[in-house]
């Protein structure tokens, strides 16, 4: 495969049942675009036929690779592996439960001309979401909290479908600590906190059943620790410190414990 202007990265946990219709969904959106493009899947540790599948759908599709391990590590871990291991100037995250509808993709990506990142919005005006009413209201109340303890001026951060210039983000990726629930609002904050520009845009979403109440309390956990990092100690804006090879290889093992 030649030089990549496109990468798709899809982490997937448990999604046998919709990670084949989720990259054929992909390919359908942006195989007639002629932009060179791949789809990075990101296997989190499934213990389904995900992994199978997606193995299955890249024997037959040469742009597709799978990574992926064997410890589920958290949407915020296989997001940002996919990260790293994408080859694109231009990345998309998108979840792999089919609860987005896709072919808006394009659009996101046009309005990257506007921005650095693109993220959908159940809030945007434009956007036809079928949520329960829990859900909703759950919803409101976690973003609220958001604004108030990060200061990002965003309506909506759980989402799952943003665009990204990945070179206004190769520094922000390093600095992120979360590896499950509040993922999204660490990547957001600190992508507020360095000045970059983020876009909503409307969405198209038809979300399940409500959050267990231990996720809703975990989120929160992780909420706490974003705005201690952030507002406290200043952890973000400490400089990354550049590890020697032994340095390197003890952060890995200990991120996989």
């Amino acid at each position: 495969m030649g030089q990549v202007e496109l990468s798709f990265v899809v982490p997937a946990y448990n999604e046998e049942n919709f990670i084949e219709n989720t990259l054929e969904a992909l390919d359908n959106v942006v195989k007639d675009k002629l932009v060179p493009y791949e789809i990075v899947v990101v296997d989190d540790g499934s213990k389904d036929q995900t992994l199978a599948k997606a193995m299955k759908y890249a024997k037959r599709n040469g742009h597709v690779k799978v990574v992926g391990y064997v410890k589920n590590m958290g949407k915020g871990n296989a997001v940002r592996e996919g990260f790293m291991q994408a080859t694109g100037e231009i990345v998309v995250f998108a979840d792999s439960d089919l609860e987005i509808d896709l072919s808006t993709i394009s659009r996101y990506i046009a309005a990257l001309q506007y921005g650095d990142i693109v993220i959908a919005s159940k809030w945007h005006p434009d956007s036809q979401v079928e949520v329960p009413l829990s859900r909703k209201i759950m919803s409101h109340s976690f973003n609220t909290i958001v604004r108030l303890l990060t200061g990002a001026p965003l309506r909506d951060t759980q989402s799952g479908l943003k665009a990204m210039k990945k070179s206004a983000f190769t520094k922000i990726f390093p600095r992120l600590a979360v590896k499950r629930y509040a993922f999204d609002v660490e990547l957001l904050a600190v992508a507020h906190l360095y000045g970059l520009k983020v876009v909503e845009m409307p969405v198209k979403i038809k979300l399940g059943a409500s959050f267990r109440l231990s996720d809703i309390g975990k989120m929160f956990f992780d909420l706490l620790g974003i705005t201690y990092r952030l507002r406290v100690i200043h952890w973000y804006q400490r400089p990354i410190p550049i590890k020697n090879g032994l340095q390197h290889f003890a952060s890995i093992i200990f991120r996989e414990t």
